[in-house]
């Protein structure tokens, strides 16, 4: 039985969900999402073949999945669009991305999938530009944010100025917390939930506190990451963007000794 959402925001018109409990086995857990405006709907960062099935049966409940406008995908990871075959030949939906990925994504398309397209997978493709864009959907817009290096050199951010909600990827992402369906409630304690994905993925302090001050001057309500819990009210997201701006990763913390030739075998 697929898994009921969670609901973000909901003005009756407007809605976002979040599902979070589709990943089975040793997949890493992921969030995806559905923005839903009138008759008009998009997933963003929907998954690889690990959650395009329960997904697709969990959506269909809110929308008809054929009929769906957009596919946003913040970069190329298969955990946020490894299954885009499936959804280019089950569904109508544009597929929205970097204009860094847009020629590397059909390579995720096989042969079999191709030839039932009337025209190429790079027709159905919208390439954003480096500085993002604003993508009219429904009766509003889903904004498409510069978020570069963050982790992946062509990346994007989405902020629906509806709900004010930014979903923001792979930055504020959590690994190994309870409860990740539940907001943040104690900043303190899920800090370590966060510092060693940061450390890893997040290329540097610099990005951070320049993508911070972007976010500043906007009006935010909630940052909603795709992995792990998410940062609800005034409060928490300062305490996030202040947090972020101040944490050393990335290149920050390389040293010679991350650049030698290995001595070990595998």
């Amino acid at each position: 039985m697929a898994a009921e959402p969670i609901v973000l925001f909901d003005n009756g018109h407007h809605k976002c969900l979040m599902f979070d409990s589709l990943v089975t086995g040793e997949g890493v857990q992921s969030n995806q999402f559905l923005v839903v405006d009138g008759k008009h709907e998009a997933l963003i960062d929907p998954g690889g073949d690990l959650t395009y099935t329960p997904l697709s049966v969990a959506a269909s409940k809110y929308m008809n999945i054929r009929d769906m406008d957009y596919v946003f995908a913040s970069h190329q990871d298969p955990d946020i669009i490894g299954a885009i075959d499936r959804w280019i030949v089950h569904t109508r939906a544009k597929i929205v991305t970097s204009k860094l990925w847009a020629r590397f994504l059909p390579h995720l398309v096989s042969s079999y999938v191709t030839n039932q397209l009337s025209g190429s997978v790079y027709d159905r493709i919208v390439s954003i530009p480096d500085g993002g864009a604003n993508v009219r959907f429904g009766d509003s817009y889903l904004q498409c944010l510069p978020a570069h290096f963050m982790h992946s050199v062509g990346n994007l951010q989405f902020y629906d100025p509806v709900s004010k909600i930014l979903f923001s990827g792979d930055l504020g992402a959590s690994m190994g917390g309870e409860d990740d369906h539940e907001p943040v409630k104690d900043f303190d304690k899920h800090t370590p939930n966060m510092i060693g994905f940061h450390r890893r993925y997040i290329a540097s302090k610099k990005v951070c506190g320049l993508w911070a001050n972007m976010v500043r001057g906007m009006d935010v309500a909630m940052i909603v990451p795709q992995h792990g819990k998410r940062f609800e009210g005034p409060v928490m997201v300062d305490r996030f963007l202040s947090w972020v701006s101040e944490m050393d990763c990335g290149i920050d913390l390389v040293s010679q000794d991350n650049y030698r030739q290995p001595v070990e075998y595998v």
